[in-house]
């Protein structure tokens, strides 16, 4: 393979390359911001006393917006609080969709990063850092994720204050044969902690080690199938090999970042080889 040399192109400042021509590219396909596979939904969007959104993205197959701003050269304090002030009004706006902040620049400074600490995650938001390369005549825009969205874990989760129950109650809410299934993939996730048990809780069966949560796999049993959720982001790649192996895949839980399987009685031994990569890809991702 051919190694090719790239030079880096500053924007601002630049005689002919601006932001509105980067606005354009982005537009014309936002999947090259690698945030998924993302369609227009307005550009240069007007808000009332406080100037325009630069691009409204959503997700092609979920309720998931983004806010995007771009700003040319290092981040300033003017486009955090612009950037988060148009996120704050589209989600008053529309509260039926999840929205996520997303700020473009092609220099994420320090200062930038130790602001947006502060937030301690209560704001959704993922920063972008912007570099054109060139090569010849030719152009192009990389974007690479310096910040990446902040999911919030659900309390009745992360933190046990909820009524813990046992095996029965959820013979009773599920049944025998989906709490079945749980067991066989709680044998599928030892392989990578022998010590893992299951954690029954009032909404969801979790797992934890030694008392303390280990929910990179949650279960909720119901009578007839067993809703297993992996928590690993979302992919058009894992989507398309959990959709090949002939899984059940449910609508993407967004809020808290994990794919949704309905299984059946028996598809745990069918799709073991599948099911067992995808724990080990959760597991792996909880340890990072």
């Amino acid at each position: 393979m051919k190694h090719t040399k790239f030079e880096r192109i500053l924007i601002k400042g630049h005689p002919t390359i601006n932001e509105r021509w980067v606005q354009d590219r982005i537009a014309e396909d936002p999947s090259i911001l690698g945030l998924g596979d993302l369609i227009l939904k307005d550009k240069e969007r007007a808000h009332p006393r406080a100037g325009r959104l630069d691009l409204l993205l959503q997700d092609a197959d979920t309720n998931r917006r983004f806010e995007v701003e771009v700003q040319l050269g290092a981040t300033d304090e003017s486009h955090i609080i612009r950037t988060i002030e148009y996120w704050d009004i589209e989600r008053k706006r529309y509260p039926q969709y999840e929205h996520t902040a997303v700020i473009v620049a092609e220099d994420i400074t320090s200062r930038f990063l130790n602001v947006i600490s502060l937030f301690n995650g209560m704001i959704p938001l993922v920063a972008l850092q912007m570099s054109v390369l060139k090569n010849s005549e030719e152009i192009g825009l990389v974007f690479t994720k310096v910040i990446d969205h902040l999911t919030l874990g659900l309390v009745d989760e992360d933190e046990e204050v909820h009524e813990s129950t046992d095996r029965s109650y959820w013979e009773l809410v599920g049944s025998k044969q989906s709490l079945s299934l749980t067991d066989q993939l709680l044998n599928l996730a030892r392989k990578h902690d022998p010590e893992l048990e299951l954690k029954y809780n009032k909404f969801y069966i979790g797992l934890a080690k030694d008392g303390q949560p280990q929910n990179f796999i949650i279960f909720r049993p119901k009578k007839n199938f067993l809703r297993f959720a992996p928590r690993l982001s979302k992919s058009s790649k894992i989507q398309q090999r959990l959709e090949e192996a002939g899984l059940d895949v449910m609508e993407y839980d967004v809020r808290d970042g994990r794919y949704r399987i309905r299984l059946q009685p028996g598809d745990v031994e069918k799709h073991k080889a599948i099911l067992e990569e995808i724990i080990a890809e959760a597991h792996l991702a909880a340890s990072d």
